[in-house]
């Protein structure tokens, strides 16, 4: 079972499944908002946080698996799910395997997209980086997923999530690594899905192209885009809006 935090007084439930190198942390400045409508699950996916993993590779579809036999452990069968960077992955691949649990699947600041050649290439790079030295792969990497033009003002927060990262399992952070790598297209995922589908991108977000996502998407009534001024962290550049745009789509 993975690790799990669970807040607020809301009669529905909202899933979050935080990005790679990042944990149950990560949500805290959305976090008083989104319990005020939502009882929000917080998960540790696979090798990160408080869930450890011994597989050498970590899959989407691994990841998603122990996330379903969590939620049944925890008799949860009903909720929203909402999957920032490579959890909006591991949402996509949930979705695929048990679209009947969900209320609604959103993106946030991730793609259904699988890796251009370009970013398969730095995916394996950085495999050798992490092991030869992970401190400076978070020290130069973290930077570059913030808003170039706002890096002093969101100093605290890069330095926070530099921190947070620091704590993944230098194995969990290759594992899924490794598993980012054998990615599939998942828009047909999004095709075939009758929930409502929203999806959260930032204009200046350098880990997803978000405007090449965008173009990808099927042009399905039940899918809701927002862009954002930020890069590729909303839920710490623009946790206010972010936390808005939830509430105002995902409560009926």
């Amino acid at each position: 079972m993975l690790h799990y935090e669970i807040s607020g007084s809301g009669k529905t439930v909202l899933v979050l499944l935080h990005g790679f190198m990042e944990s149950t942390e990560v949500w805290y400045d959305m976090l008083p908002e989104l319990e005020k409508n939502f009882t929000v699950l917080r998960i540790d996916l696979p090798g990160h946080g408080k869930s450890p993993s011994n597989d050498k590779t970590i899959s989407m579809e691994s990841m998603a698996t122990a996330v379903r036999n969590t939620l049944e452990k925890l008799k949860i069968y009903s909720f929203h799910l909402l999957g920032h960077s490579m959890g909006g992955y591991v949402s996509l691949s949930y979705a695929e395997r048990y679209p009947g649990t969900l209320k609604s699947l959103t993106l946030f600041f991730s793609s259904p997209l699988p890796d251009s050649e370009d970013k398969k290439n730095i995916r394996h790079k950085s495999l050798q980086i992490i092991k030869e030295d992970f401190k400076k792969y978070i020290a130069l990497g973290i930077p570059n997923l913030f808003n170039p033009n706002e890096k002093e003002k969101l100093d605290s927060k890069i330095e926070l999530a530099k921190e947070i990262a620091l704590k993944t399992p230098i194995k969990g952070a290759l594992a899924s690594v490794k598993g980012m790598l054998e990615r599939t297209d998942k828009r047909e995922v999004l095709e075939n899905i009758h929930l409502k589908v929203l999806i959260i991108s930032g204009r200046l977000d350098l880990a997803v192209n978000t405007f090449e996502m965008i173009k990808s998407l099927p042009e399905n009534p039940n899918i809701k885009i927002y862009t954002l001024d930020c890069g590729h962290n909303g839920h710490w550049e623009k946790p206010t809006i972010c936390t808005e745009i939830i509430k105002t789509e995902l409560i009926s």
